[in-house]
């Protein structure tokens, strides 16, 4: 229910009503305390500027012509000119009553949709998916998912490294090694690449035919691109595998690898050549940007690609072929400075029009307890499946002693909570921190974790499993803390837009964390079941513990996280 915009539209309609001219968007803002009311409105201090008047006098005038024969209970003055503004009752229960039986919990659609590309995860074929493939994974998914709920068209794009040097190694090793066994060899895709670099330094007649293999795979040589490709198959396979279990939305078909823009290369260097753009330098050719000190290098001197050659064919592909609105980019931070330089060219060159819209939707770094980039003891990389393995038999073991679980039900409400636990703890925080990696933490009933949100979901169901009956009649707001509920659950909207227009997941994470503290103050003070309450009290409070158990529902499964009826 987008109740901030219902607020713009009455406090534009009081502005008018007063005579007083704004061209500015009049934006409502939460209130910070109960006490403030439900919510404020703080544009009257820039319109006194303009108007040259006192403030509290103009919000004075405001307040008198604002409409309170709906949705408003109250208003008043506060401070030196802010309107606090309470929402009424009557309207709030009619509204949450409205949206019980919504399979969309009152959220709309957006109303100018958009095609939005979300390029994400992206490992490196030549490697098993480990630990820092985690967040671009489970943030640019969120992402995607929440996207497509509001309404917009969203093409995912798994741009896989699966092209360079390094692949006639490798594919030399596996023809070595035995093609028809490639399943078996490339099983632990890491320990493959070490002993085909091994190789490769140990022998110069391996060395030369895996730099012949290079060559002939970037020729289209037809026996050494199938080796390539059954190596890329089976790498695939493993990813796979971690999507399933992460579970994760990217198939096949979303994938769009190095190799695609091959072709596009030269063209992309004879665009920048021709609009003099680029300039040779030392024998590469280069992009000086103002501002920047390094240029951008997108051809060596032996006429090798980089990167950033590819990135621009892969922008124009997305803007032109495929005619995206808005193009997100899900990378580690620290490329920061290399993206700025590519939307930079890719518009200055025409590849992109300026009405796109290019976001690097950057995050920071996983971090162990020491505060160190998250590696095995011995100083390795962690590899992403062991983590997710790991999540589940330490959330079996969280739960085993809870509700005497069937063992087959016990796996499934493990796995739910382990890699829920594992989802939750990346996208509760701010997306460009670091933060640190805390089994304790993450697998803990209490504070903002997937844990504690599954928890209250399941206390939800035990009550109405106590019920055991029918749940009917309209939801009746009867004091302050059903007020705050009721409200609360309503700006599930408002809260994912904000969401999806700052691409900010922790914003659904602090909206879910608040709404289960605040239920379980309401649950807490106000009995559902006791003895002696009114059945008409009754039946009002099982609506809105069953409308927050959807709400909290719908948005873990935004967030791809499962709910479980009991733990």
């Amino acid at each position: 229910m987008k109740i901030k915009s219902q607020l713009s539209q009455i406090i534009t309609q009081a502005l008018q009503s007063a005579n007083i001219e704004t061209t500015d968007a009049i934006v409502i803002s939460d209130a910070t305390k109960p006490e403030f009311g439900d919510y404020q409105f703080n544009g009257i201090m820039k319109l006194a500027k303009i108007l040259k008047k006192n403030p509290r006098e103009i919000a004075t005038t405001v307040l008198e012509h604002i409409d309170t024969t709906g949705m408003i209970d109250r208003v008043e003055v506060a401070g030196p000119g802010f309107i606090n503004i309470w929402l009424d009752n009557e309207w709030l229960a009619k509204a949450s009553t409205s949206i019980l039986d919504d399979d969309r919990v009152g959220v709309g659609y957006v109303e100018t949709p958009q095609k939005v590309v979300i390029d994400y995860s992206g490992p490196n074929m030549a490697k098993q998916m480990h630990v820092g493939h985690l967040r671009s994974s489970i943030i640019g998914d969120t992402l995607a998912t929440l996207l497509e709920f509001l309404g917009d068209e969203v093409i995912r794009q798994n741009h896989i490294g699966d092209w360079g040097t390094q692949f006639g190694m490798l594919i030399a090793y596996l023809e070595e090694q035995g093609t028809d066994t490639a399943s078996q060899n490339l099983k632990d895709l890491e320990q493959f690449y070490k002993d085909a670099k091994v190789r490769f330094d140990e022998s110069e007649d391996f060395a030369n035919k895996a730099r012949e293999y290079v060559v002939k795979i970037q020729q289209g040589d037809a026996h050494c691109l199938k080796l390539w490709k059954q190596f890329i198959d089976t790498s695939l396979g493993h990813c796979e595998e971690v999507y399933e279990k992460l579970g994760v939305n990217l198939n096949r078909e979303d994938v769009r690898a190095e190799s695609f823009y091959n072709d596009a290369l030269s063209n992309i260097i004879s665009t920048l050549k021709e609009q003099n753009i680029s300039t040779t330098s030392d024998g590469a050719e280069c992009v000086f940007l103002e501002g920047s000190d390094v240029p951008l290098i997108i051809q060596k001197g032996d006429g090798g690609y980089l990167y950033a050659t590819t990135d621009l064919a892969a922008l124009k592909f997305r803007a032109k072929e495929l005619e995206a609105d808005r193009i997100c980019y899900v990378v580690d931070a620290r490329q920061g400075g290399h993206f700025k330089q590519v939307f930079a060219i890719s518009k200055m060159a025409g590849m992109v029009g300026e009405e796109v819209n290019l976001e690097h939707i950057a995050f920071g770094t996983m971090m162990d307890k020491s505060g160190k980039p998250f590696k095995t003891r011995d100083g390795g990389t962690v590899k992403l499946i062991d983590l997710l393995d790991e999540a589940v038999v330490r959330a079996k073991a969280t739960i085993k002693e809870r509700e005497g679980h069937e063992e087959a039900e016990l796996e499934k409400v493990a796995k739910a909570i382990g890699i829920g636990a594992v989802k939750y703890a990346d996208l509760s925080i701010s997306r460009e921190s670091n933060y640190l990696f805390s089994w304790d933490k993450m697998l803990s009933f209490d504070g903002n974790t997937a844990l504690y949100m599954q928890y209250a979901y399941a206390r939800i169901q035990s009550i109405f499993r106590k019920h055991n009956g029918e749940i009917n009649g309209e939801i009746i707001i009867g004091d302050a803390l059903e007020h705050r509920l009721s409200l609360m659950l309503l700006k599930f909207e408002d809260t994912l837009t904000k969401a999806s227009i700052e691409a900010t997941p922790h914003t659904i994470t602090s909206y879910l964390y608040d709404l289960v503290t605040l239920f379980m103050k309401f649950y807490e003070q106000n009995p559902i079941l006791k003895e002696g309450v009114e059945e008409e009290i009754k039946m009002s409070r099982l609506q809105l513990a069953l409308l927050t158990a959807n709400v909290i529902k719908k948005g873990l499964d935004i967030l791809g996280i499962e709910v479980v009826d009991k733990i």
